[in-house]
């Protein structure tokens, strides 16, 4: 499952929202390990499932669901009691029938609704052997996003209908049906659907009857092939209205995206790239994808970004549909991401599957790595690599730095503790660790190692020693003692390094010490990691002059032919998850090389973005780190822009309790103005991707700066967008409309809201509803606010709103918190304690500065527990604290450096 990034590969200014800190208050935040975990037993082993026999007839209108279930198992030890999952399901008969043997009808039926889990009681024992087991049940097409639910559409006549869909990972298959709803209890699935006849009707497999239903003629009977053996989670099935388009990969594999009735067009280009994605991973496993067809189908209402169902991946539409004329180039980005993400599912998590959910990081940090793999080969122009360090890299050690963060690997008992680990560590963190040990390997060696592992865990379980027992013998390095210490310690290290220099050689001392925000690490035992570091040098900064495995605190390495002019970088390519601080005399050694290009994209980003953490540890100022952006004057690379406006995002939101904020605005109008002169508003003939990319960041900085002539630009041309004359490209929109609200009135507000009702496309209306909260009157806020909750916004879009609200100002802020505090009950049960709680109490109060807000934060939560939020709510006082701390360190040398600088400039 990918969990909606907010795009976080091209809106990468939300880094804000998961910017991490470090500070012991214990007394205000308990760590983790001082909270108790619930109670939790898994299913017992005494009855086991062999294959699902699965009849629902779900009800569009009255909103429920029948089902039959006929399921063969195996008793494997005598018993008088079956217990499985179930939630939300009213069982109306069961019984069992041993093979060759009468039926024994349960005579109760002990729901136990805190563990989701029922029992069956029978009046004998059933003995050990095969069986069936048959229950008639009836459950609720929900409006949770979770489970069996319904999803809300709208026709092309602006009629309002229903689909029913399922989204079942982590633990919501038991809403759908009665099961043994764990990872590593795997069956097949025979699929039955009742369905009205003029709906499509979609299951993991593929369809081979469909007949007209006897009792009912408006029905017809839909039944699907067997699946593989797989997890209850990965199961799925849809009922809806839908067209689709349709090709067949160069392995024969038939491809199908089905999209709103309508919009088959929109579905061509997620085609193409599922088309090139499926032999892609073929090759690269070597290992065929072993079912017959693969459907990709856009949801109205979805949580997640898309779930890997295999044989049916389901995508929110922002996640799968592209409009060759209305879509921006990020969009088109993101669907190739998310579509490389899931389809890698299907081998990495659904041919071979965790064993339990503390190996979720497996599969997703997996994915989260290989996705980008896969947009390289399919799209090379986009320079993917380089964005994944802004999007992936910085943010999972942003996270990490954190007294509140985890280890990748965590013990996870109940289910209500899963939806915690869908986060930037399981999978950003994960897709870094996995990057770094595909450099440590070597790519023909990794390869060996996956097809090895995939081979030999084929329709079974498995944990991550498993894995790095196969990439070891593949590649004959010490795999699992290398990659433990990034898996099962929380944190990351800081490499200090020093040089000297002895006739031609460059000497250099690196010691390591963990990271935290708040500055040097203070625990009585220093953490340790085994570091894979490479180094290069200004003779070829592209290639690794040397390479190293370091395994203590201390580590010397003697670097031959390095001449005295030249300069050594650690991590070139940023790929080992660490950050590095550099001597006095070694970063001004490097500066040039900002300056002049010579040090390459990824590594001018990553040396900005190790600067501005170690300031905001207080390990270094923070004017230094302003004194060094402005060394990216002459910067051509649209992600080295993007990563530093994010930092200049966060400092804004920071400066914005100060009264010398406007200054930190003229400096970040003189930083980008030279750029965006030159990229003008215009795309110039032989431009692509990345420049489109630039453009938009570029304009909408400038814009929210109060840049003067990108304010009035905006203006004309979203005048012109509106009344018709002149429609804005896609790329442009979202820098326009953040402008003319940033600046606007009620009249802007009005006009951005009657082109959201107007919209056909749900990526314009979630382009217009994430920049809503840019207006800055009090009473408009409220009205956007207010706007969230409406009906004019889809469930899981309502956060993104509200977020927008809190990251647009600080009067925002603060009314976005007021409002949630306000709202809390009916937010809480639209999403049900899901992963969107998480992210909408980061998003509402992650910007706060303000010892007081990080106390009534906690007193709030502690009144109105959040219990699948719990980490979040510790993570985001401990950033908020640390907020304080740097405000109060670095306030007044910024103010100083801010008014020198303004004093010497002529306004923009």
């Amino acid at each position: 499952m990918l969990v909606d990034r907010l795009a976080a590969v091209v809106l990468s200014p939300v880094r804000l929202l998961f910017f991490a800190g470090h500070f012991r208050y214990r007394s205000l935040v308990p760590s983790r390990s001082m909270t108790e975990k619930r109670p939790f037993e898994r299913l017992p082993a005494d009855v086991r499932p062999l294959n699902y026999g699965l009849c629902l007839r779900p009800d569009l209108v009255d909103f429920t669901f029948e089902g039959k279930l006929e399921a063969t198992v195996e008793v494997t030890q005598p018993t008088s009691q079956i217990v499985m999952n179930c939630a939300d399901i009213d069982i109306i008969t069961a019984s069992y029938v041993p093979e060759d043997n009468e039926e024994v009808h349960a005579t109760g039926f002990n729901y136990q609704n805190e563990d989701e889990k029922v029992t069956l009681s029978f009046p004998s024992v059933l003995h050990s052997g095969p069986g069936t087991l048959k229950i008639d049940f009836v459950g609720e097409l929900n409006d949770k996003m979770k489970g069996f639910y319904r999803s809300k559409y709208t026709t092309n006549y602006s009629e309002v209908r229903y689909a029913a869909v399922t989204q079942f990972e982590a633990t919501d298959a038991r809403r759908a049906f009665p099961c043994w709803d764990e990872p590593a209890i795997k069956a097949t699935f025979d699929i039955t659907l009742l369905v009205p006849k003029d709906k499509v009707a979609l299951s993991n497999m593929n369809v081979i009857e469909r007949k007209p239903y006897p009792e009912d003629a408006n029905l017809v009977e839909v039944k699907f092939a067997r699946s593989p053996v797989m997890s209850t989670y990965l199961l799925a099935f849809v009922v809806g209205e839908y067209d689709f388009v349709e090709t067949k990969s160069s392995d024969g594999v038939i491809v199908r995206v089905y999209t709103p009735t309508g919009k088959s067009e929109q579905g061509r280009f997620a085609l193409e790239v599922a088309a090139k994605t499926l032999p892609f991973y073929k090759e690269y496993f070597n290992v065929p994808y072993p079912l017959p067809k693969i459907d990709l189908i856009a949801i109205a209402d979805f949580a997640a970004g898309a779930m890997e169902n295999w044989g049916l991946v389901t995508y929110r539409e922002t996640a799968l549909l592209i409009d060759p004329k209305n879509s921006c180039s990020s969009s088109r980005q993101w669907v190739a991401l998310v579509v490389g993400h899931e389809l890698a599912h299907q081998w990495f998590g659904n041919l071979v599957t965790m064993e339990w959910w503390t190996h979720l990081w497996l599969n997703e940090g997996f994915a989260s790595w290989i996705e980008y793999l896969c947009v390289d080969y399919c799209f090379p122009e986009y320079d993917i690599w380089t964005q994944f360090v802004s999007a992936d890299y910085t943010r999972a050690q942003e996270l990490d730095a954190l007294d509140n963060s985890h280890p990748i690997e965590v013990d996870v008992g109940h289910p209500s503790e899963v939806d915690e680990i869908f986060d930037a560590i399981s999978y950003s963190k994960g897709a870094s660790v996995i990057r770094m040990l595909h450099d440590y390997t070597g790519d023909e060696d990794f390869r060996k190692g996956m097809h090895d592992y995939l081979i030999k865990f084929e329709h079974k379980n498995a944990a991550t020693e498993d894995l790095w027992s196969c990439l070891e013998h593949a590649s004959g390095k010490p795999i699992a003692n290398v990659m433990n210490t990034w898996t099962k310690q929380m944190g990351f290290p800081l490499i200090h390094v020093e040089a000297e220099q002895n006739n031609d050689e460059r000497i250099l001392t690196l010691t390591q010490k963990k990271f935290c925000a708040s500055g040097p690490y203070a625990g009585k035992e220093q953490p340790q990691w085994m570091v894979p570091i490479s180094f290069c040098t200004s003779e070829n900064p592209t290639v690794a002059k040397e390479q190293v495995l370091m395994d203590k605190p201390k580590l010397t390495v003697v670097l031959k032919d390095v001449q005295p002019d030249q300069w050594v970088k650690l991590n070139p390519g940023t790929v080992g998850f660490f950050r590095t601080q550099y001597s006095y005399a070694m970063l001004e050694g490097l500066l040039p090389a900002i300056r002049d290009l010579s040090l390459p994209p990824v590594d001018r980003l990553s040396l900005q973005n190790d600067l501005f953490s170690l300031a905001r540890a207080g390990m270094t100022s923070t004017v230094e780190v302003l004194k060094v952006m402005e060394a990216f004057v002459n910067e051509p690379n649209y992600t080295v822009w993007s990563d530093l406006s994010c930092n200049l995002g966060i400092l804004s939101t920071l400066l914005a309790n100060t009264d010398y904020y406007e200054e930190l605005q003229v400096f970040i109008r003189d930083l980008f103005s030279p750029i965006g002169q030159k990229l003008g508003w215009d795309p110039k003939p032989g431009e692509g991707h990345l420049d489109a990319l630039l453009r938009g960041l570029v304009l909408g900085k400038l814009g929210k700066a109060g840049h003067k002539a990108t304010i009035e630009e905006s203006r004309r041309r979203f005048k012109e967008h509106v009344d018709g004359k002149q429609i804005l490209p896609a790329d442009l929109r979202s820098p326009v409309y953040v402008t003319v609200l940033k600046h606007g009135d009620n009249i802007t507000l009005d006009t951005m809201l009657k082109l959201h009702k107007l919209a056909d496309m749900q990526e314009e209306r979630n382009r217009i509803e994430r920049v809503l909260g840019a207006i800055a009157a009090p009473e408009l806020i409220q009205k956007v606010l207010t706007f969230a909750l409406s009906e004019e916004v889809r469930p899981q879009d309502t956060v993104s709103v509200i977020g927008g609200v809190a990251g647009g100002s600080k009067q925002g802020r603060r009314a976005a918190w007021k409002f949630v505090k306000d709202n809390w009950e009916e937010l809480f049960n639209r999403y049900q304690g899901g992963f969107l709680i998480s992210r909408l109490i980061k998003l509402s109060v992650d910007g706060f500065a303000n010892d007081k807000m990080a106390a009534e934060i906690k007193t709030f939560f502690d009144s109105h527990p959040a219990p699948s939020a719990e980490r979040t709510i510790h993570q985001c006082c401990e950033n908020i604290l640390l907020n304080s701390l740097w405000l109060k360190r670095d306030a007044e040398p910024v103010h100083q450096y801010l008014q020198q600088r303004t004093a010497t400039t002529v306004k923009v």
